[in-house]
């Protein structure tokens, strides 16, 4: 407890000190205040007052008295808020008097102090995390893409994966948020595959055939795993794009069954045919070989790509290819098998894609399949392993050295 007459002796001193202390104290008081009118009058009064203090250190007491408080009065805030820059950062960055209004024209043509002062705000809402983003300040995008409390606009986050894609660590923030909508994720995966490719320890490391084919399956894995979300979540822009980019094709379907992504398969599909999810995922599950060829000509898959489809699905049914890489490589290995007896060796120019990438998937998928799997039999075979008689061939005579 202080008397008024003690706090105006302090309020009057000639050292800082002093007045810091009452300008502190004042703006305590005033914030806690629940007595008569007049006394708040008078605390109000005195805040004013420290405003035109000489001393840096007195005004930056009051403001630290006031800095965190809704109940700050907004006049001397925006009288600090135009303070010395100490004075002038602290309110930007903690009061929450402050409104949208007041930060705009700051950030429009404030200093990169002030724009980092702001975008360290506790709340920083989406009009002004947009307008800092646009001062195309990298360090400043970084520190704010890597606020998940922080909501953008899905438009600005997919302007930022095409414009700095190029970027590890700016594609790192952007893959680190959870909001960033499924065409800017295939944007930056197809960017990884791009570094992967040009990176030296990666070609140095695979011949270039191999890289080729590891690259492509990973991005076709990450685009079918991408539109496998948006179709759980039904959202039907992500299949509109892919289809109007004519980035889907047979290859992307064959790999999004092969992989389990039948919802994302489903999904474009009915993109394609113009066909209701709902009814293309009933066919796909319980449908006849009619209903399916009928589905897949009205999507354009019509011929022998229609009915390579078909039996896919037809084998799909019957095993879980989400989960389990044998089941994978069994089924893929089923349908080249029969596609091989089927034309007799003599694959049809329509499906030499389509084979080829089965192929493909029947190399990974053996390898991935064989995996642990002697090491596994070892540990509980009991019988000594099982080899042909070594015959013993008579020996050469050598001639004398």
């Amino acid at each position: 407890m202080i008397e008024y007459s003690e706090f105006e002796r302090l309020s009057r001193s000639g050292d800082s000190d002093e007045r810091g202390h009452a300008a502190h104290l004042a703006a305590l008081a005033y914030l806690d205040h629940d007595g008569p009118a007049d006394e708040h009058a008078a605390l109000y009064a005195a805040l004013i007052g420290f405003l035109d203090d000489p001393s840096v250190k007195v005004r930056a007491a009051l403001a630290y008295g006031l800095l965190h408080s809704v109940q700050a009065p907004r006049p001397i805030i925006m009288a600090l808020l135009r303070d010395s820059a100490v004075i002038s950062r602290a309110v930007l960055q903690y009061s929450p008097v402050l409104l949208d209004a007041d930060l705009v024209g700051l950030v429009l043509c404030g200093d990169p102090s002030t724009l980092l002062a702001i975008s360290q705000r506790e709340k920083l809402s989406a009009r002004i995390a947009s307008a800092l983003i646009a001062q195309e300040n990298s360090a400043l995008t970084m520190r704010i893409l890597r606020r998940d409390d922080v909501q953008l606009d899905p438009g600005l986050l997919l302007e930022l994966a095409h414009r700095n894609g190029g970027d590890a660590n700016m594609r790192g923030a952007l893959l680190g948020r959870k909001d960033l909508p499924a065409p800017a994720r295939l944007i930056l995966v197809q960017r990884i595959t791009e570094s992967l490719r040009q990176a030296r320890i990666v070609r140095g490391a695979l011949a270039p055939d191999r890289l080729e084919r590891l690259l492509r399956d990973g991005t076709d894995t990450a685009l079918s795993a991408i539109g496998e979300t948006e179709a759980v979540q039904a959202r039907g822009e992500f299949f509109e794009r892919l289809v109007g980019s004519d980035e889907l094709n047979m290859r992307i379907l064959l790999h999004a069954l092969v992989t389990g992504h039948v919802m994302f398969f489903a999904a474009c599909v009915a993109e394609l045919s113009g066909v209701s999810r709902g009814k293309v995922f009933t066919l796909l599950e319980n449908g006849s070989r009619a209903a399916l060829i009928a589905l897949f000509s009205r999507a354009g898959l019509g011929g022998e790509t229609g009915r390579l489809l078909v039996r896919l699905v037809f084998h799909a049914r019957a095993a879980d290819l989400a989960d389990d890489v044998a089941a994978r490589h069994y089924v893929v290995t089923a349908l080249t098998e029969e596609l091989i007896a089927e034309y007799d060796g003599d694959i049809p120019q329509a499906l030499e894609e389509a084979f080829a990438y089965l192929s493909e998937q029947n190399i990974a998928l053996a390898r991935k399949a064989a995996r642990g799997v002697m090491s596994t039999f070892a540990g509980v075979a009991r019988a000594p392993m099982s080899l042909p008689p070594v015959e013993q061939s008579a020996l050469l005579p050598l001639p004398a050295a």
